[in-house]
């Protein structure tokens, strides 16, 4: 015989507290004390209670439901980031919806379309900076940042440490022994590409180097940006013996560009890109890259979207994620170079 689904009141009843105590914890308000929360989730736990997200959002008036919008769905970094996001948007019994917004006047559609019929209750709202979208959500709505820092102290933010990335890129080809090292940038305008310049200039500057702007080429994260990007650095009369491109497509690009100029890699050419995607493991040679974990990153997006929505007055978070070098085939120690530390890393 199936065993009968658990009700809120199972859990007040277990817990000795009332049914809307109950509910106040699962919906993460701050009028239920520390002792009393920990005991109605422990209860929560050991009955397997799993609150019925329809009659849940009846209850408090809420959707249960929020969105996330970047820029556009076919991206693999905001794909990863969609993914984490819904992940843990189901452990709490929220559905996410995703939508893509190319430009402002999408956006602003979308905005007209979601917040005044009270289809969602808060936001997610990758790469806000790309053009003036984050100016279009209305004050006081709940909304997370990601991709980006924030540059609003009362609105929540997760992104990759990008200053970190650069930064840690950088000094693993200076560690390996190169001198020569050029950039291959994502678009300017971006938080996270200038992050990433920052952290590549003082790797630089601290090793005694000159950071010149010769040395770099801006792409648009696109490995055809990459595979230009690096021709333009040899059209331009540069040699450069290592090349850092902000993320793994451009990497990937670049690395075309040098085997049409039968520049072998990683002997002659060291590449390290960023992201670690899913295919970075197969290209030839493999890419050593920064690992930018994208599901972590959603996740933390939408636990800071609903403590945001079950208390309006919680304390603004500005999380960064770590970054972690996988070493595989596409750097080695340069011939002849004055780097010979020690390389440790995840190698995949």
């Amino acid at each position: 015989m199936a065993q009968s689904r658990k009700t809120i009141r199972d859990v007040a009843t277990n817990a000795r507290v009332s049914h809307q105590t109950v509910s106040r914890v699962i919906n993460n308000s701050d009028q239920v004390s520390p002792v009393t929360r920990a005991r109605v989730k422990s209860v929560i736990k050991e009955l397997d209670y799993r609150p019925h997200a329809v009659a849940r959002s009846l209850a408090i008036g809420r959707s249960c439901t929020f969105v996330c919008i970047s820029p556009n769905l076919v991206d693999l970094t905001f794909a990863g980031i969609l993914e984490g996001a819904e992940a843990e948007a189901r452990g709490f019994e929220y559905m996410l919806v995703s939508s893509s917004a190319p430009d402002e006047d999408v956006f602003s559609a979308l905005i007209d379309q979601l917040i005044p019929t009270s289809r969602v209750d808060g936001m997610i709202i990758i790469n806000p900076y790309v053009d003036a979208r984050h100016m279009l959500v209305p004050k006081g709505f709940p909304v997370v940042y990601v991709g980006s820092r924030s540059k609003n102290t009362s609105i929540s933010s997760v992104a990759l440490d990008d200053f970190e990335a650069g930064r840690a890129a950088t000094q693993h080809l200076l560690d390996l022994g190169y001198r020569k090292i050029s950039m291959v940038t994502g678009p300017r305008n971006e938080d996270c590409t200038q992050d990433r310049i920052a952290g590549y200039r003082l790797a630089l500057e601290k090793a005694g180097l000159p950071d010149e702007e010769r040395n770099i080429r801006t792409g648009d994260w696109s490995a055809t940006s990459g595979y230009v990007a690096y021709k333009s650095l040899l059209s331009g009369g540069l040699q450069p013996t290592a090349v850092f491109a902000q993320n793994d497509l451009m990497a990937v690009g670049v690395m075309r560009a040098a085997r049409e100029e039968n520049i072998r890699i990683p002997s002659e050419l060291s590449v390290i890109g960023i992201d670690d995607i899913p295919l970075a493991s197969y290209f030839d040679p493999k890419l050593t890259t920064m690992k930018q974990d994208l599901v972590a990153i959603g996740r933390e997006a939408t636990r800071l979207l609903i403590d945001t929505i079950g208390n309006p007055n919680h304390q603004r978070e500005h999380v960064k994620i770590s970054p972690q070098l996988v070493l595989r085939n596409s750097t080695t120690l340069h011939e002849g170079g004055e780097g010979q530390q020690l390389i440790t890393a995840n190698i995949s």
